[in-house]
């Protein structure tokens, strides 16, 4: 079968600096970094003939991808010391895009995946912080609903001021663990109201939905005007990195 996932982590990498027009640029340079032993976050990067496959097949994988993803996965729990969807001991993902050249702020992002009612418990536990942990969750369904979903993200900020208001506070940061729980609670109650649908609480469809999301970015309006405006072909696709998560919003800084 063909290979379309490589993976990197604990100081190995299946591609390397050479394989931009396969991995894109984010993947090719995290592989060179693996390589280099600089201690990067384990994951792996989908290639980007998997976005031109899904592109020209009306959004059909190519065969042998989902066992491949699979196996990524339980590679990087088994670096990571973490299982995808454990209550206990969580392993959370970041989704990016990555083409073979910078095309920065066109194409989507999804981090915190792997969060939901059970995992978010290991998350308090592992880090001693609910607020945090909430905050994060937060973050998350805001993402992926914007994202993958198509709900329109000023709903959810549009709460969160809302919220700000009934505490007299103006800073996010000033908001508590059980502000952020009360607006988990009301931003899933957005999702069913805009989508007829339950929030996605199963790790697994989180990330496929994630993965579908980053290659139909490729196809978004902002993307086809960039390509247009800096003549980068259409069929150049772009690769899906799939990343442990590394958290930037645990100290008061980051609000």
């Amino acid at each position: 079968a063909k290979k379309y996932v490589y993976f990197f982590g604990a100081g190995k990498a299946g591609g390397n600096s050479r394989m931009r027009n396969l991995l894109g640029g984010k993947g090719c340079d995290l592989a060179e970094m693996t390589n280099l032993k600089i201690p990067v976050p384990a994951g792996f990067t989908i290639t980007t003939e998997v976005c031109t496959t899904y592109s020209e097949n009306k959004k059909k994988y190519p065969s042998g991808l989902k066992e491949q993803v699979k196996k990524g996965l339980s590679q990087v729990e088994k670096v990571m010391g973490a299982k995808f969807g454990d209550p206990k001991n969580p392993l959370l993902l970041s989704v990016r895009s990555g083409a073979r050249v910078s095309m920065p702020g066109m194409m989507d992002t999804i981090l915190n995946l792997g969060l939901n009612d059970r995992t978010i418990q290991g998350l308090i536990v592992n880090f001693g912080d609910e607020r945090f942990a909430y905050d994060s969750y937060r973050r998350f369904i805001q993402m992926y609903s914007d994202v993958v979903l198509g709900v329109h993200r000023g709903k959810m900020e549009d709460k969160i001021s809302e919220k700000k208001r009934q505490n007299g506070v103006k800073l996010d940061i000033e908001l508590t663990a059980e502000d952020w729980k009360e607006l988990v609670a009301e931003f899933k109650a957005i999702v069913q109201q805009d989508t007829g649908k339950s929030f996605p609480e199963e790790p697994e469809k989180q990330l496929w939905g994630s993965i579908g999301a980053v290659f139909e970015s490729w196809d978004n309006p902002r993307a086809i005007t960039y390509r247009k405006l800096n003549k980068i072909p259409d069929d150049w696709g772009t690769a899906v990195n799939v990343q442990t998560m590394v958290f930037g919003n645990m100290g008061g800084e980051n609000a």
